[in-house]
């Protein structure tokens, strides 16, 4: 009987701990503020992209730090809507864009990204780029996104270079779709993303 008890207290304390909705970091959403950086380096930067509306994709732009408004073809790098992400390049898209993960990469020690092997996004149905497509760990229970402890190379859509992690999802409140980066954008042209 006491055996009885003691794993039914085990089983409601289980249940209760996985009902208990994690802490996640939140971040506020920064306001679009796009001007050129020119040809630098520039970084560590971190910047939060509200991509909670889930119909409608959001557009940042390394070379302006921002995030763009209706931009032409070439005027973006990366997109966002809630979870997925594209850049901007591959079959279907004008720019040049590429994603590599550098697995096991840790941010302040990666000082240049490799110049090829980049992944492209697909432009089928639903866009998505492969190496994004599971930036993140999900839990059945809680249901919540958290970011992996991933770094990314990044070619951007005029062929320039940048280094990139998913630091959270969340803004304030809880509230899904809001992603923060942390990158090091180099406008000079060459691989150079190593943390001043």
């Amino acid at each position: 009987m006491t055996v009885v008890i003691v794993l039914a207290a085990v089983g409601v304390i289980l249940v209760a701990t996985t009902l208990r909705a994690p802490e996640m970091p939140s971040y506020p959403p920064t306001p679009p503020a796009p001007v050129e950086v020119g040809a630098k380096k520039v970084g560590s930067i971190t910047v939060t992209v509200d991509a909670s509306a889930g119909d409608e994709w959001v557009y940042f732009d390394f070379s302006r730090g921002s995030v763009v408004e209706s931009p032409g073809p070439w005027e973006w790098d990366l997109a966002f809507r809630r979870h997925r992400i594209i850049a901007n390049g591959g079959p279907g898209f004008a720019g040049a864009g590429g994603v590599l993960p550098l697995p096991g990469a840790h941010f302040d020690s990666v000082a240049a990204v490799p110049k090829t092997g980049y992944v492209v996004a697909r432009a089928e149905g639903d866009s998505l780029n492969s190496a994004l497509e599971r930036w993140y760990d999900y839990s059945w229970t809680s249901h919540v996104l958290k970011p992996k402890q991933v770094v990314y190379a990044l070619r951007t859509a005029d062929g320039r270079y940048a280094k990139l992690q998913i630091l959270g999802y969340y803004c304030p409140g809880a509230r899904a779709g809001c992603l923060t980066l942390r990158y090091v954008y180099q406008g000079a042209g060459g691989a150079d993303v190593g943390t001043p």
